[in-house]
């Protein structure tokens, strides 16, 4: 699948005052030798390995540019090939001059991907590590680099590899009670081999579920702003952002589309949206706008539902909360947040279970002791009758946006309900969608050979679902590929990469 063409392009991105040319293919230096004169008047083909080249990029005797060189000598280079780089300045006429040079004289610009697709294809990475390299260029918080430098250095490749080598011992003697299966001799120990799948049941498992936050610490946490129109949900995104990012104004409907930015809160990422107010209106533009809104609805993994405290009762919530319901596609986390507690006089915020009666007109915060299963704590506000049992099991918080009072309260609910506290990194994760569907794919064939020997399944259609297994297995490391496949996943990165 590897062509032979030597392929050029700019590996570094830009505003920099330095710009890298990356070249690999069996041509690289003789082709940098054409449009290059070393200092020490050697040629880059000569130079050893792993060495740096001082010299200038020329055309018909005129310098182009200053440059340095890093010779790289295959096999012992990122692709595996003969692969220089050049260090250039990066004035955009000097960078196309010498990408120009480059093919002038036969080498070809590179398709996105192609440097790590080598790379694959020549055994310096897998395919999981190859798209390590892609999570490691998109990598925005301290937790998603260090998850990607993991999968990177072969962490994940290793489970997977003794996962399928122990399969794939198991489906030998299998398939070797096959080829005797007239004498009907028993090679695999059923005892042993039943033992063997729980465990890797178990273990893939695990794996399947590591998904839920290897997205989180990939993609971040998508957080949905909603609520009628003018209780605060943009204070409320500015607030959090610490920026005014959203207009901020009294007249209801001022938000007509959704407004996105994110925040790092402990090494995730939580991307805010404020959206258009959810009421009837006739106004065309900010119907598409609450359109929109309950699109956004669906894709967030916690909705923030406002509610201002002056024009609220447990009717109204309880209204609003069945109708979201039952627009929402799937289960979503919910925090019910009362707005606009600086409005109210003589208010009081303190905690008591849901289950607990809340008494009304109090002045100081009340404890109550409470069996241990009511353990969620919920925000009330003395003087204001505040829902208890019907909205049930949703956090409830008071808030002054405005004046971010109890913001640091949020905060705090929106990192218990993700829960990443104990993750540091080093675990093997599952943070690509690809390996979630393989891993998925490779545990229903494996439940299939645990169920098969349990009711003694004939053996031949045991090794049919022990087969498919390993080849989803396979999938993910790249030990079973097709182009397609490869096409897919390395036409996402950039080009230089």
């Amino acid at each position: 699948m590897i062509d032979k063409d030597t392929i050029v392009a700019v590996a570094t991105g830009t505003n920099g005052a330095i710009s890298v040319i990356r070249v690999s293919g069996e041509n690289t230096f003789a082709i940098c030798d054409r449009v290059f004169k070393a200092g020490n008047n050697k040629t880059l083909t000569s130079a050893d390995s792993h060495t740096i080249v001082y010299g200038h990029i020329f055309q018909n005797d005129i310098t182009v540019d200053e440059v340095l060189i890093s010779v790289f000598k295959g096999p012992n280079s990122y692709t595996g090939e003969d692969s220089a780089e050049i260090s250039c300045h990066a004035s955009g006429y000097v960078i196309q001059k010498i990408l120009s040079l480059l093919i002038e004289k036969g080498a070809r610009s590179a398709r996105p991907g192609e440097f790590t697709m080598r790379a694959f294809l020549n055994g310096k990475l897998d395919l999981s590590q190859a798209e390590a390299v892609a999570d490691l260029i998109a990598s925005s918080s301290e937790l998603s680099h260090k998850v990607a430098i993991n999968q990177l250095r072969g962490g994940f490749s290793s489970e997977i590899k003794n996962l399928r080598d122990q399969l794939l011992h198991f489906s030998s003697m299998l398939e070797l009670e096959l080829d005797f299966s007239e004498e009907e001799v028993e090679f695999a120990d059923r005892k042993e081999f039943i033992k063997l799948i729980e465990k890797i049941n178990l273990h893939i498992s695990s794996l399947i579920q590591s998904f839920r936050l290897g997205n989180i610490i990939k993609n971040g946490v998508p957080v949905t702003i909603i609520g009628e129109p003018n209780v605060g949900k943009s204070t409320l995104l500015n607030a959090l952002l610490n920026d005014d990012k959203a207009i901020v104004s009294d007249i209801p409907g001022t938000t007509r589309d959704a407004i996105e930015d994110t925040i790092n809160i402990d090494g995730i990422i939580y991307r805010f949206i404020d959206t258009a107010g959810i009421r009837e209106t006739n106004d065309t533009i900010e119907t598409i706008g609450i359109e929109r809104t309950y699109n956004k609805i669906n894709q967030a993994d916690i909705i923030l539902y406002l509610f201002d405290v002056n024009n609220t009762d447990k009717n109204k919530i309880n209204r609003s909360l069945k109708e979201l319901k039952s627009k929402l596609s799937e289960d979503k986390k919910i925090i019910i947040i009362i707005n606009k507690t600086d409005k109210k006089n003589n208010l009081t915020a303190y905690e008591v279970p849901v289950s607990v009666d809340v008494p009304v007109s109090v002045d100081v915060p009340v404890s109550v002791d409470v069996p241990d299963r009511f353990n969620e704590p919920y925000s009330v506000l003395s003087g204001y009758e505040v829902p208890d049992r019907f909205i049930e099991p949703y956090p409830v918080i008071c808030i002054s946006a405005k004046n971010k009072t109890n913001i640091d309260q949020l905060i705090l609910k929106l990192k218990e309900i993700t829960n990443t506290k104990n993750i540091s990194g080093s675990e093997i994760i599952v943070s690509n969608i690809r390996h979630w569907e393989a891993l998925t794919k490779a545990y229903e064939h494996t439940q299939e050979v645990y169920k098969g020997f349990q009711n003694n399944i004939p053996s031949d259609l045991i090794a049919t679902d022990l087969r498919s297994a390993l080849y989803y297995l396979g999938e993910i490391t790249g030990e079973i590929s097709s182009t397609d496949i490869l096409n897919n996943i390395f036409s996402s990165f950039c080009i230089g990469k």
